[in-house]
C-alpha cells in the first residue's frame, strides 16, 4: 500500500471504505493542526500502559467489536493505531462494516512511530509488544517440539503445525495466537470503554 499525502480537507471528506494509510509525518502534522482528529489505539490495555502515542485513546481490538456501532456514530476523523498495523487494519474492517467513515490507519503502527523519533508516553510496565510475544511463544513451541521429538517422534508435527500457523497468519493478515495471548492476565488491564468513547466523541 502507498502512503497518501492528505490535506486536512481530504482527511475530513474521506468516506472510502478501503484501508487508507497515513504516514507518521502526516499523522503528526494533522493532529497538531486539527484538534478534532482522534487517535484510537486498538492494542491490549497492557501494551497501551507500557507505551502509547500522547493523547491517543485505548479500546482493545477484542472489545471494539461490541462497540463498533458507537464508534461508527462518532462524527470525527479517527486514526487507528496498533503495534505494527495488522490489528489496526482489522479494526478498520470492523468499523467500516459498521458504517464509520473518515477512518485511517497509521502506517507501520507504533513501531514506525517510535522509529521516526516521534514522542510517546511510557509507563512503568515492561510488557513486551504483542508481536514480540507471538514470536517468542511460537519459537519456544517449535524448539521444544523438535527437541522432545527425539524421544517422542510424533511431536515433530507440533512444530510443523506451529510453523504452518505462522504462514497462515501472514497470508491471512490475522493471528490466532495474538488473540489468545491478549486474553492472558499478563496482557489484560482494565479499560474503561465508556470513558474512551466519551473521549472519542
Amino acid at each position: 500500500m502507498t502512503t497518501p499525502q492528505l490535506s486536512e480537507q481530504q482527511l475530513s471528506e474521506s468516506t472510502d471504505a478501503a484501508v487508507q494509510i497515513l504516514g507518521c509525518g502526516d499523522v503528526e502534522s494533522l493532529c497538531q493542526d486539527d484538534p478534532s482528529i482522534r487517535v484510537l489505539d486498538v492494542r491490549t490495555g497492557g501494551e497501551y500502559e507500557t507505551v502509547h502515542i500522547p493523547d491517543s485513546i485505548n479500546i482493545p481490538l477484542d472489545q471494539l467489536g461490541e462497540h463498533a456501532a458507537q464508534v461508527a456514530g462518532i462524527d470525527r476523523p479517527v486514526i487507528l493505531v496498533c503495534q505494527s498495523g495488522v490489528r489496526a487494519e482489522q479494526a478498520h474492517a470492523r468499523l467500516s462494516q459498521a458504517g464509520k467513515g473518515r477512518l485511517f490507519v497509521l502506517d507501520g503502527g507504533l513501531n514506525a512511530w517510535e522509529t521516526a523519533g516521534n514522542q510517546v508516553n511510557r509507563g512503568q510496565s515492561n510488557r513486551w509488544a504483542m508481536d514480540r510475544q507471538v514470536r517468542f511463544v511460537a519459537g519456544l513451541m517449535i524448539i521444544t517440539a523438535i527437541v522432545v521429538s527425539t524421544i517422542v517422534p510424533p511431536l515433530k508435527w507440533v512444530a510443523a503445525a506451529v510453523a504452518g500457523g505462522l504462514v497462515y497468519s501472514a497470508a491471512s493478515n490475522t493471528c490466532a495466537m495474538a488473540s489468545i495471548l491478549g486474553r492472558l492476565p499478563y496482557n489484560r488491564s482494565t479499560v474503561d470503554v465508556d470513558t474512551a468513547l466519551e473521549k472519542l466523541a
